[in-house]
């Protein structure tokens, strides 16, 4: 029989100063926040801070921007998770059946996600900037320039297109890594069965990869939906509060307009939508432990 022992002093003394961290660095910025969101704290004036309970969480319901910000976040999120799922699973069951000698075009692949995020918004600005190359090319064919950042047609097209250029060899690593563990020997007896490329993708490759492609969805789902980057660099919102997404939107209230308790009730209220995307994730984490 074997029985747990108590932590030693060693480790209760190793462990405390990281404890205390953790909640300097985690706890206080999010109670604070909390604190803020329950008063009516504006920066020009700092001293008057009045409490007012929920009307901050009232004022984000009442405010029209909110939830077209919450729309826009949302058709982000969607589209750019699904897409990037379902093409980094398409280049990671392609390269893994190339076989060995693929380090070059994995690498090529995965360039583009390691590439620093501003310099990605750059590249993007310069390439469908109104004069960038893009126009210019299409200019070459008899077509009239596009203004994709400035259109409300084109802009979240646009915002969606560079996120999947950037975050789809995120999606991929993660699959490709997922299918180095699916056993060889299940493909094979599925041949022999007379099972198709399709049929062994969808009840072989797909069963063994469950867990990563609920991973990846969730992963990109929850950083999506903190999009603020591209947004505040390409479009400010615009045109016509077009890609105005929930963080944007918290950082023109909070930055633009000063209203630091307004802006902490819309960061706690994005705080608890980021949870409860995360939930599923974390109890079936509990499951399989269990």
């Amino acid at each position: 029989m074997t029985c747990k022992q108590a932590p030693s002093a060693f480790t209760l003394s190793f462990l405390a100063p990281g404890l205390l961290i953790f909640a300097a660095l985690t706890i206080f910025p999010l109670g604070f926040t909390l604190y803020n969101s329950f008063h009516n704290l504006y920066l020009l004036r700092p001293n008057d801070l009045d409490f007012v309970g929920l009307a901050n969480y009232l004022d984000a319901l009442k405010d029209p921007l909110f939830y077209q910000s919450l729309k826009n976040t949302i058709t982000f999120m969607v589209f750019s998770t699904a897409a990037e799922t379902v093409l980094g699973l398409l280049l990671a069951v392609y390269v893994h059946s190339l076989g060995k000698k693929t380090e070059y075009l994995r690498f090529l692949i995965v360039l583009p996600n390691l590439v620093p995020p501003v310099t990605i918004v750059l590249i993007w600005q310069n390439l469908l900037g109104y004069n960038g190359m893009t126009n210019r090319i299409i200019a070459t064919f008899g077509f009239e320039a596009v203004n994709w950042f400035m259109n409300p047609k084109t802009a979240m097209g646009a915002l969606i297109f560079i996120d999947i250029w950037q975050w789809t060899p995120f999606a991929f690593l993660l699959f490709f890594a997922a299918l180095t563990s699916v056993p060889v020997n299940q493909y094979e007896a599925a041949k022999i069965d007379g099972a198709g490329p399709v049929s062994s993708f969808f009840h072989i490759t797909i069963p063994h990869i469950q867990s990563t492609l609920v991973m990846v969805v969730l992963l990109r789902l929850i950083d999506s939906f903190r999009l603020f980057d591209k947004v505040n660099i390409l479009t400010k919102g615009g045109p016509a509060n077009a890609t105005v997404t929930i963080t944007q939107f918290i950082y023109q209230r909070g930055v633009g307009n000063l209203r630091i308790g307004y802006a902490s009730a819309l960061s706690v209220c994005m705080t608890l939508i980021v949870l409860l995307l995360g939930i599923p994730a974390i109890l079936r984490n509990f499951r399989k432990e269990n």
